[in-house]
């Protein structure tokens, strides 16, 4: 799951985003509605968490860009106001979903993986293929009954081969949908986390690497 977290306490945008990349997502801050603006634009999300008090372009107005764009990014508003009209407004301002602040993070986890699995492309929060078993929820992966353990960025990449079903995935787009944008595309990160990916997985060998065109998982 790649995120953008929107809020302009950076102490809790920064804790939000360390938190949720310890879970295998991709997460990207931002303190101001107009830079959300613009990573919206350039990059795919499929969750975009907003405060609705963004110093700039307000996070109300940054929510009715995304609900008239066909971009498909979920929208989970932040605010410090309890009240239900609070809620409904902004509800229907095409927000998915409303979280008041203080919050449990554990909270936040799960209606962020509940508002993924209600996209267009969701799919079930457990995967099976080749005996391995992936649950996202319980953020768990096993081959054959054996637990792996793997971390968070193994997980994203393992998850992104098994969601795509045994086709074919380019490192590009490895990047773009388990790495923030930081990442550096002429590293070799993807090469290397395939790799120590591989020597988890054990033998016989399920991740493949299709020549100049990327990697497919399957027997």
């Amino acid at each position: 799951m790649r995120v953008l977290v929107a809020e302009d306490e950076r102490i809790l945008a920064d804790t939000i985003a360390e938190g949720l990349r310890r879970f295998s997502m991709a997460v990207d801050v931002v303190y101001d509605g107009d830079t959300a603006a613009e990573k919206l634009v350039v990059n795919r999300y499929d969750v975009a968490v907003l405060d609705r008090d963004l110093p700039g372009r307000s996070g109300d107005d940054v929510c009715r860009m995304i609900a008239g764009s066909d971009s498909g990014t979920r929208v989970l508003m932040l605010t410090a106001a309890v009240g239900i009209r609070d809620r409904v407004e902004g509800l229907g301002l095409g927000a998915d979903d409303y979280l008041t602040k203080p919050f449990a993070f554990a909270e936040l986890v799960a209606r962020l993986q509940a508002l993924s699995r209600r996209s267009a492309t969701a799919l079930p929060p457990v995967l099976e293929r080749d005996g391995l078993v992936l649950d996202v929820t319980r953020h768990t992966a096993a081959r054959d009954g054996l637990v792996l353990s793997l971390s968070p960025k193994e997980f994203a990449v393992l998850h992104v081969l098994m969601r795509a079903g045994g086709r074919i995935v380019s490192a590009e787009d490895l990047l773009e949908q388990a790495w923030d944008e930081h990442t550096d595309p002429f590293t070799n990160t993807v090469r290397v986390t395939i790799m120590t990916l591989r020597r988890k997985l054990g033998d016989p060998p399920l991740i493949h690497t299709i020549p100049r065109v990327g990697y497919r998982l399957g027997s």
